[in-house]
């Protein structure tokens, strides 16, 4: 079903989270620290809205206190929103694979332990094929040596708090002194600078 962009911004945001739509589909996936995957991953055409949160564990409703204490099972996590008339989900795996290590399956980056490790959330196996395939290609063009990348069945996304949500917006020195000093865009420089 396809509905009117303009018509649902005067919706409003209550009515539309219940309604379904043809184009829009969402992607959960993991990459480290999420304030830093949203901020790239809302730079991507086609991504409608990029959520902040944690999935893969069995803790109900975790606090960012308990999911980077490590003991919850949950990865820091994003939920995206996209159009996939406007971008597929090998497209969007493709984007996001550039923004994170791929081959570091300990965490990303500065950030340390399980709870910060790469993974994709997949919904179906036919997003668990394309996922596969992305990551070899990935590999491949990134000249890198092995895959560390979870591929997990999707099971349950919490929102994180409402301070995480476009922190890279909200706190923008804050942030970008994180990010500079975390290696992240040293890593992506250096690994994609003369392959784009």
């Amino acid at each position: 079903m396809k509905i009117n962009r303009r018509l649902l911004t005067l919706i409003g945001a209550t009515i539309i989270s219940s309604l379904s739509f043809g184009a829009i589909k969402v992607a959960y996936v993991a990459g480290g620290c999420f304030w830093c995957t949203e901020a790239d991953m809302e730079k991507v055409p086609g991504v409608l809205e990029v959520i902040s949160g944690y999935s893969g564990g069995k803790i109900a409703n975790p606090t960012y206190k308990q999911v980077s204490a490590g003991n919850t099972g949950h990865l820091e996590s994003i939920k995206i929103k996209y159009d996939d008339e406007k971008i597929s989900y090998s497209q969007l795996l493709n984007k996001f694979f550039r923004v994170i290590d791929i081959t570091d399956g300990e965490g990303q980056f500065i950030d340390r332990g399980y709870q910060y490790s790469p993974a994709v959330f997949y919904i179906s196996s036919e997003e668990k094929k394309i996922a596969l395939k992305e990551l070899e290609k990935t590999k491949v063009e990134g000249k890198l040596n092995k895959i560390a990348v979870k591929l997990i069945s999707f099971n349950t996304f919490y929102n994180a708090e409402d301070y995480h949500q476009d922190y890279y917006k909200k706190n923008p020195i804050r942030y970008n002194y994180y990010r500079n000093r975390s290696g992240r865009n040293q890593y992506l420089e250096k690994i994609w600078s003369t392959k784009k």
